[in-house]
This record gives C-alpha cells, sequence and structure tokens, in this order.
C-alpha cells in the first residue's frame, strides 16, 4: 500500500496562509535570485518576525523547496534553463557517465555536448546556473539556522530537529557542489563575507552537518518528505565513502541496514520490484532513504514542482510531445547481456558481443529485437524497439527518435509515466510534460552497494557478495519481468503474464567471482552500473573510483563509432576529474585588491 506523503508544495501552502511568513519568505528568496555573493547571508532580513516558530518553519520549507533546483519560475532559481539544474544530474551525472546521450540532435541544447566531451570550459553557463541554483539552498538553510537559534517561542527539542533537517539539507547541498566542482567556498551562518576563498577542503563541515543531523533527527518524521536520522546516517557513509574512509563507512552502513527505517517508520527493504521505485503510484517505501518529492497538478499552472528539470527526456514525436534527450547508450544497453547459463553479466568484454538495435532501420519496416538473454532490469531502465514501453504499446523504434545517427536508437525509461495513470501522475502545463516521480537521492539498494564496496575494501569478501546477491535477487523477482502485452492493440488491457517480453536470465553470483578484492570491487562498481543506470551517479563513481580516465575514454571509442555525438571525446587526467569553477563567479569574487577570492580549478 502507497504510504501517505505530503508533498513539499502542498505543505509549503499550508505554511504560506500565514501572511508574515510568506511576505519574509518571499523577501529571503528574492534576495537571494541573482548569486549567493550579492550579499552577505546574515542579515538579510530584520530578525523579527522571521525568528519566531511560524517564520523558521517556513524558512525550513523553503530550504526543502529549493532542492528541485527550479522555484516557481523556472530560472529563478538557476537563470538558465531548468535542466541546467535539474537535480538528478542527468548531464553532469549520467550523460557525462557515458550511460546516456545527449540526444535530440546537435543543434539543441549544444552547450551539453562539451560537458558530454570533456571539453568544456569555464564559460559554459550551465555551471553557473547548477551553481546558482545549489548555494541558492545552502543559502536557504543558512538562515532556518541564523533564525532557529534566534527564536525565542521554539523549544529546545524541536529546534533541535529544525537544526538538524537544516543542517541534512546544508550537507546534501554542499555533497553536490563538492563532487561537481570539488574546491567550493564554505558560507555558513556565521559567514560576514561571503567572498570567501575556496581554499579550503569542505569535506569536514559536510560530514559534520550530516553528523549533527544523525544524532537530532527522529527515527520518524510527521511527514514523509522529511529528513529522518537514518538518512542522514546513510548520507554520513556515502560522505566517508567518497573520502575512501571505509572502516567509518562500513560501520555506519552496516548500522542503516539493520535498524534503518524511512520516515514513515517503515524497516529499510528493497520492495519486490524494481520497476516500482519509478512509478509515482509506488514511490515513497520501504526503499526510500531520501528522495526529493515531485508533484503533478498542483494548481500553479506550471511544473516546476513536476521534474521540470527533466522536461526535455521523453520520446520525441510521441505521446510525450518532446522532446528525445537523454537517450541510453549502446554500451548500457550491452552491460545488461548476461550469460545464459552462469545468468551473469560479462564485466570486462560486454561490447564484444552488441545487443541488435534498429539502427537506420524506419519504424514501417520489420524489425525483431535481439533473441540473447539479459538482465531483466534492462526493459525497465531502456526503451528499445519492439519492447513494450510501459503501457504505451511497444516502442515504435525510429518514428520516436530525432536523430538516431547523432543520440542512437534508444529511449529513458525510468522517468516516463504510465498512460493508465497520466490524469494523476503527468502534468502538461508547458510545452513539456512534467512527471509526478520522485528524484531518488538515494535508496536503500544504493545503500546496499555502497556498504558492498566499504565490505569489499575492509575484506569482507562474503558479505559484499551477499549484498550485492541482495539487489540482484530482486532483480530476478519473475514477477517483475517485462510481459508481452494480452492484445497488443490495446496495450492498456494489460500484459500475459505467461509470456516475456525477451529472454530474462539472471543469477546470483558465487564465492568464486568474489574470490579477491579486486574481483569483488569489479563486480560491484558493475552492479551499479546495472542498478542505478539513468540516476545521475555514473560519472561520480568513476571519479571516486579512480578508475574515470580509462572507462570513459573507453567508452568514447565505442560509442564514437555507432554515434557522431561523442566523437572526439576525451577524459583528462588532472582535468576532466572536476567540473570548472563557472567563470561568471570567479568574476563576482572580486574583493577590494582588484583580485578573485575564488581559484579555477586546475588545467581550465
Amino acid at each position: 500500500m502507497k504510504l501517505k506523503n505530503i508533498k513539499y508544495m502542498k505543505f509549503i501552502k499550508q505554511t504560506w496562509r500565514f501572511p508574515a511568513a510568506l511576505l519574509m519568505l518571499t523577501a529571503l528568496l528574492s534576495s537571494c535570485a541573482d548569486s549567493f555573493l550579492d550579499q552577505p547571508t546574515t542579515g538579510a532580513l530584520p530578525e523579527e518576525p522571521v525568528a519566531t516558530q511560524t517564520g523558521v518553519n517556513a524558512l525550513l520549507i523553503g530550504a526543502y523547496g529549493a532542492l528541485d533546483g527550479q522555484g516557481p519560475d523556472a530560472s529563478a532559481l538557476g537563470g538558465g534553463g531548468p535542466w541546467e539544474s535539474s537535480p538528478d544530474n542527468w548531464i553532469y551525472g549520467t550523460v557525462a557517465g557515458g550511460i546516456a546521450s545527449k540526444g535530440s540532435f546537435g543543434g539543441d541544447q549544444p552547450a551539453i555536448d562539451p560537458i558530454a566531451k570533456f571539453s568544456t570550459d569555464a564559460s559554459n553557463g550551465f555551471f553557473n546556473t547548477k551553481w546558482k541554483a545549489t548555494y541558492e539552498g545552502i543559502n536557504r538553510c543558512n538562515n532556518t539556522i541564523l533564525y532557529c537559534v534566534q527564536a525565542e517561542d521554539i523549544p529546545e527539542a524541536q529546534k533541535a530537529v529544525i537544526l538538524g533537517e537544516a543542517r541534512f539539507l546544508r550537507g546534501h547541498y554542499y555533497f553536490e557542489l563538492k563532487k561537481m566542482f570539488n574546491m567550493v567556498p564554505w558560507i555558513d551562518e556565521t559567514t560576514e563575507d561571503p567572498k570567501t576563498p575556496n581554499d579550503v577542503d569542505i569535506w569536514p563541515m559536510i560530514e559534520a552537518d550530516f553528523q549533527f543531523a544523525y544524532e537530532n533527527l527522529p527515527a520518524v518524521q510527521s511527514e514523509f518528505a522529511r529528513a529522518n536520522k537514518w538518512a542522514a546516517a546513510a548520507y554520513l557513509g556515502k560522505t566517508y565513502l567518497y573520502q575512501h574512509k571505509f572502516t567509518e563507512a562500513k560501520e555506519i552502513f552496516t548500522t542503516v541496514i539493520n535498524q534503518g527505517v524511512n520516515s514513515a517508520g517503515v524497516k529499510y527493504d528493497l520492495i519486490p520490484l524494481f520497476r516500482d521505485n519509478f512509478d509515482a503510484a509506488t514511490e515513497n517505501n520501504a526503499e526510500t532513504v531520501f528522495d526529493i518529492q515531485m508533484v503533478a497538478n498542483d494548481g500553479t499552472g506550471s511544473i516546476s514542482s513536476s521534474n521540470q528539470g527533466g522536461m526535455l527526456n521523453f520520446p520525441y514525436n510521441s505521446p510525450f510531445r518532446c522532446c528525445g534527450f537523454y537517450q541510453p547508450t549502446q554500451d548500457l544497453v550491452n552491460s545488461y547481456k548476461t550469460d545464459p547459463t552462469t545468468g551473469l553479466p560479462d564485466l570486462y568484454n560486454y561490447n564484444d558481443d552488441p545487443v541488435k538495435n534498429d539502427m537506420g532501420v524506419s519504424s514501417d519496416d520489420a524489425f525483431t529485437p535481439d533473441t540473447g538473454t539479459f538482465d531483466p532490469r534492462l526493459d525497465w531502465t531502456v526503451g528499445r524497439r519492439g519492447i513494450p514501453f510501459h503501457d504505451w504499446g511497444d516502442h515504435p523504434g525510429a518514428s520516436w527518435v530525432r536523430d538516431q545517427a547523432y543520440g542512437g536508437p534508444y529511449a529513458p525509461k525510468k522517468n516516463i509515466y504510465w498512460q493508465a495513470t497520466q490524469d494523476k501522475f503527468a502534468d502538461q502545463s508547458s510545452w513539456a510534460p512534467g512527471t509526478a516521480i520522485n528524484v531518488h537521492i538515494i535508496r536503500f539498494a544504493d545503500v546496499l552497494l555502497m556498504a558492498a564496496e566499504a565490505e569489499a575494501q575492509a575484506g569482507s569478501l562474503p558479505l559484499a557478495m551477499e549484498y550485492v546477491n541482495r539487489v540482484r535477487r530482486r532483480a530476478s523477482n519473475p514477477d517483475g519481468f517485462l510481459y508481452e502485452y494480452r492484445d497488443p492493440s490495446n496495450p492498456m488491457d494489460g500484459f500475459d503474464t505467461t509470456t516475456t517480453a525477451a529472454d530474462y536470465v539472471i543469477s546470483e553470483y558465487t564465492a568464486a567471482q568474489f574470490g579477491s578484492t579486486q574481483d569483488a570491487l569489479d563486480a560491484i562498481y558493475f552492479e551499479r552500473k546495472l542498478e542505478l543506470a539513468m540516476e545521475g551517479h555514473r560519472f561520480f563513481d568513476l571519479v571516486r573510483w579512480g578508475i574515470a580516465e580509462q572507462t570513459l575514454n573507453d567508452y568514447f571509442a565505442y560509442q564514437g563509432s555507432i554515434t557522431t555525438d561523442v566523437r572526439g571525446g576525451k577524459f583528462i587526467p588532472g582535468r576532466s576529474e572536476y567540473y570548472p569553477i563557472p567563470q561568471a563567479q570567479i568574476d563576482l569574487s572580486v574583493d577590494e585588491t582588484g583580485e578573485p577570492t575564488l581559484t579555477q580549478n586546475p588545467n581550465y
């Protein structure tokens, strides 16, 4: 049964019943839209009436509201297109990670192409949009903390919870900046001069925020959308993992796995069906650690709360209208092949025998999908010709693709709402669709795979294998396989559960594949690719694992032989691990001496 969920916009409206809170929150958000460098965080507002229980709660809700990177006006937080600051990092984590092509055609959003090929520079406005949107979230957190401490009508126990939520959110925003730009300035509620140099490693401060949240947040929250202590613990473990503090990560992930519950008090677990993580009707479940909540048709006449950052990412010339971006790569599709006997993937040579595709085949011409054996997660992740596209009918191939030669033949699927429930979970208020499908920041499968990584690094190979197999065991649930339509002429009539759409064969690993630490890590890294594809993780994973150069340059060589979009791409070690500090922010940071306080990342 779906858990009760209070969406951000819904409880923002509840808080905005108070005129004073509305005025103060509006003033705050307007004052910070241009750049965090334009003014100090402190002193932005008079203490009264913000330093009250009502005012502080409004500020906290505003801090949650910045999670989607959008705001009521698509450009309010970032200043560019909503996709530039999309919270799922589809450009910066997935496209740049070789999981998806930009898609559409070369002349549409061309600034993404150099990001995908690592030939970009600091003048690319996408980075400035992401930077501003993320620091807007930080500024809202800082104001929440500042006025919460000053408020006299908030009981101390409640203050601790508010501060825990605000510091959790601030930790999240800074984590986003750290993994993208590395050296960024730390601005908190005590900062007097916002022109702070980016010369200090902020990992310790991020750790401290998540540690505080872990120690002060309750296990169960009043609304599902709010972060709880176990979300903070999982994020703290992720922070350790990024720093290669494997012992610390191992310990806290063990606690989360054994004791953790979601914000409704339900023990963390993998839900039976993989696909249910990507359906608004079944989200906010036992697998939800922390999601950015999305809602359709909220009465605003916009899709700003409906994953507006992903509005481009629907099949072109289809029932979704727009726009043909975010096409899964052939490299990704090939990764889901399994051995027909062992049911395991080929970790090293998966591109040697590529999955059959319909490149160059008209939708009017016959096409038979590949008859090999596959991990069933393929067809819940990728839309491919001749396979059911949820309940919209079989994917027709070329007629839903804007330029196959440029972006390939595939379509994204995890972000696609179902036809049967589109009236409730799709939003058509704009020129491209919105969707109520949440953005996953951390889900329990991610926790298990991060824990497996920490255990493998610590030498606990049997436990690492069990965590990976737990994920694969869920994927092998036959109830989660994709079936052929009962009546192909009427896809909404449902599926014939006696006939699968492809030959799905998936099995668990044995000790033979986890015989050494490196073997185990190779399997874990590949499992993250399969399980978390199209969820924004891949580029950042490759960088922290130290294998981005080899993996991505191999990808460019392979994928570039198929599609034109990434030809000429090259990952350059010592440069490409992080994105450039936006030049616009460097220019804004010039101090009274005439010198910028922000320093550019190496080799840009």
